[in-house]
């Protein structure tokens, strides 16, 4: 891969996007268990909350501490494509003064191109014990990949204060938010489904921007598997996130032990021991993800106007919507034909800034990573397009300085756009992210696309790499790639959702394209 560009970062977040449903959200629940299965939770339930050291006695305490569950914690190894790229651990306990503690600490650790790349996502969440106990308190520590960041909140009255902490920067306050809806049930949703026997639904707290999604979980049919050499009837679970929009099915033994937990077909977190689960493949992630073609892309794929047409297998049909950008052709086979097109905005079409949001104002938001209400960024922005009124030349302005400023760098990631700014360097994630935040803060709705894009690597394969680059709209909606200075992405780039978007992970080593034309 090119130094220029680093687009497996996007397979990166997917995954601690999926993994938030595990590690600091709602976990997948039972619903509507077997009758037989239901009595033995109950038991199960009894005697761990005899054994449970600390547990609240003076008052009725919620069913997430009734509930049985391993001692000392559950590790897991994280699998790519049966390939081992990190591990995670999760904790409950019960704390003196009727509270309780949830603790979830993720590792992630794989090379990309020649850098390796490794991210710590650690969360503490206290509670209330008693049954719907309040979120009181939690602690977001992130490091390494995407730049050191602490986030600790407090619920003070009615709000919840957030304070952000960075290596030889100011602490933040930020602006108040509204009361957490997650409640301590939350914390470990699989376990107070099975106690309870009925479907569990509930709101979680997203530790990466701070917004409430709700999450529902429903039971599925029970399978058996060896475990251990020993044939083990399972219970499967399917959880779906308002945030994720992905169902991520796990495996659960009736004492409470959690063993497996599948995100789509190419992904697995697997119960192991800590050493084993600590003990980690150095993976190559960009040959391991990227989808070969079966010959180059035409030259006229890189002009604009230009187009090209990919045959492409193992596309969901909910990925095939046309857009202006790209048209989709269902072949008798079940294989798709797409057409992706590349042309600037109509110039009878552009619009002054600032320009209305077709989404009601939600591609102008200031938000946790896209920080366009910073004053930083908006000094920036301006004097960048000084008076320039014409929204697309703003943004092509926009754009080209991010280009033209900004290192490419994939070791030196940051998640929020200030730090991008301050750093000046980073991956095409961090491109995107800038221009964006520049864009909002000019008054032009703009968004982060995910996708992939055509790369022939060193070892002469061509093939469709992960990519993420900019959307913009001016009158009409355009993309751009900074880390490309691109002021139209070209037509070698496939499109299949937007930043934080998680539908798309399951498409990651199962996607192939059988032709070009």
């Amino acid at each position: 891969m090119p130094s220029m560009n680093r687009p497996m970062r996007r397979t990166r977040l997917g995954l601690l996007s999926l993994l938030a449903l595990l590690t600091g959200a709602p976990s997948p629940a039972w619903a509507q268990a077997p009758a037989a299965l239901k009595n033995q939770a109950k038991a199960a339930a009894a005697k761990a909350q005899a054994k449970t050291p600390g547990a609240p006695q003076t008052q009725e305490v919620s069913d997430v501490l009734k509930a049985p569950r391993p001692k000392g914690g559950e590790y897991f190894g994280l699998y790519l494509m049966d390939k081992k790229v990190g591990w995670f651990f999760t904790d409950l306990t019960a704390l003196p003064g009727n509270k309780v503690q949830s603790i979830n600490e993720l590792i992630f650790k794989a090379q990309v191109g020649t850098r390796v790349s490794e991210r710590v996502h650690r969360e503490v969440r206290v509670y209330e014990a008693k049954p719907g106990g309040k979120l009181l308190s939690f602690t977001v520590t992130q490091k390494g990949d995407g730049g050191d960041n602490e986030l600790v909140g407090t619920v003070t009255g009615d709000a919840l204060r957030v304070v952000r902490k960075r290596p030889g920067q100011p602490d933040e306050v930020l602006k108040p938010l509204p009361l957490p809806k997650e409640t301590v049930e939350d914390a470990d949703q699989a376990r107070v489904a099975l106690l309870r026997g009925q479907k569990v639904e509930g709101v979680a707290l997203d530790g990466t921007d701070l917004e409430g999604y709700r999450t529902v979980t429903t039971v599925e049919a029970p399978e058996e598997q060896m475990l251990g050499g020993v044939k083990v009837k399972l219970s499967r679970v399917s959880t779906l996130s308002d945030k994720e929009k992905v169902p991520v099915a796990a495996f659960l033994t009736t004492d409470g032990k959690m063993v497996r937990v599948d995100f789509g077909q190419t992904m697995q977190a697997r119960a192991e021991s800590e050493t084993v689960a600590k003990r980690l493949d150095l993976v190559e992630v960009f040959g391991l993800t990227r989808v070969v073609l079966p010959q180059p892309l035409p030259a006229k794929a890189r002009e604009v106007p230009g187009q090209v047409k990919l045959v492409m297998k193992n596309l969901p049909e909910k990925f095939q919507q046309d857009t202006y950008r790209q048209k989709y052709k269902r072949l008798p086979d079940g294989r798709v034909e797409v057409t992706l097109m590349a042309a600037p905005p109509s110039p009878k079409g552009r619009l002054p800034r600032p320009v209305a949001d077709p989404d009601k104002g939600e591609n102008l938001k200031s938000t946790l990573a896209v920080e366009a209400d910073a004053p930083a960024i908006k000094a920036q922005a301006k004097s960048i397009i000084r008076e320039e009124k014409d929204a697309y030349t703003a943004a092509r302005m926009l754009s080209a300085w991010v280009y033209s400023n900004l290192q490419k760098d994939y070791g030196a990631s940051a998640d929020r756009a200030t730090d991008v700014l301050r750093q000046k360097k980073g991956d095409c994630t961090e491109h995107s992210l800038l221009t964006v935040a520049m864009l909002r803060a000019s008054g032009i709705p703009a968004r982060r696309v995910d996708g992939v894009i055509y790369m022939v690597n060193s070892d002469g394969v061509p093939a469709l790499y992960w990519h993420e680059w900019v959307e913009a709209y001016v009158g009409e909606w355009t993309q751009l790639d900074p880390t490309f200075n691109q002021p139209v992405a070209d037509a070698t780039h496939f499109y299949v959702g937007y930043e934080g978007n998680a539908e798309i992970t399951p498409l990651i080593g199962a996607l192939q394209v059988t032709d070009v034309k």
